[in-house]
């Protein structure tokens, strides 16, 4: 919603698309605030299916000719801990983390290679980077989107399609709720104390994460770039975990994970 608004705002014609059209509201009144309106589009799109995705592209490109930024941004959380994760619930996961980004972009590259011009912005996440207990089904999606976005990167040079992964740490949005809100738990688990720090630490950071405005500005910086770098991360303690992740030794950085989670 803010990058939609953000990008509105540095002059794009916009088109916001979401599964359920009837839950614009807030957006569309943040646009009429804006004096907006004019510049946003909504169109339904289900990213897990494939009609859906070509039907969304198609009337883009019926009502706009073109497509210059591809924002891929839907997501949602799975947690648990593996062993009591249902297979059902990671090939979720994996279907609107991944395969739903996947479709999309490939929807579109044709586009934009006879365009000889574009940008593909893929949504990644502090969690694609390093792995925590209690969120391996969003890691491993995060981690397959780094792995797809590298190879797509190279693939799209030729072509004047630019690709780049921004990877947020945590931020306070509704993600918190889709899916880690409702994390999977038994009451007999073996994991029982580990997970309930990691719920501790989960409603910790959505209480005290920064306001997601800051990666809608990053988003619409990264527009204007004319040779933008592959990764940009942000947000609290991003920075800071690559840098360890890089120069501590693994075992270092398993004690101050545990630690933290205690």
């Amino acid at each position: 919603m803010l990058t939609a608004i953000t990008l509105a705002k540095q002059g794009y014609h916009v088109v916001a698309t979401m599964r359920d059209l009837s839950r614009k509201g807030e957006l569309s009144d943040r646009a009429e605030k804006a004096g907006l309106t004019d510049r946003l589009h909504y169109v339904q799109l289900d990213v897990t299916d494939a009609e859906s995705v070509q039907t969304a592209v198609d009337t883009v490109m019926q009502q706009y000719g073109r497509i210059d930024v591809l924002v891929n941004n839907a997501g949602f959380a799975v947690g648990g801990f593996i062993e009591e994760v249902a297979m059902e619930d990671w090939r979720r996961q994996m279907e609107t983390n991944l395969f739903g980004l996947i479709d999309v972009t490939r929807t579109v590259l044709p586009l934009m290679r006879k365009q000889q011009s574009g940008l593909i912005i893929n949504l990644s996440s502090v969690s694609g980077l390093s792995g925590f207990p209690g969120y391996a089904p969003y890691a491993a999606s995060k981690f397959a989107v780094e792995g797809f976005t590298e190879s797509l990167r190279h693939e799209m040079s030729s072509f004047g399609i630019r690709v780049v992964l921004v990877e947020p740490g945590a931020y306070r949005t509704p993600i918190w709720n889709k899916g880690l809100g409702d994390i999977h738990r038994h009451e007999d688990s073996p994991y029982k104390h580990k997970l309930d720090a990691v719920l501790r630490y989960s409603r910790q950071a959505s209480e005290t994460a920064p306001d997601p405005q800051e990666v809608a500005d990053l988003i619409a910086r990264i527009t204007g770039m004319r040779a933008p770098r592959l990764r940009y991360a942000l947000g609290k303690g991003s920075r800071l975990l690559i840098i360890g992740k890089a120069l501590l030794p693994w075992k270092w950085l398993e004690r101050l994970i545990a630690r933290g989670l205690q």
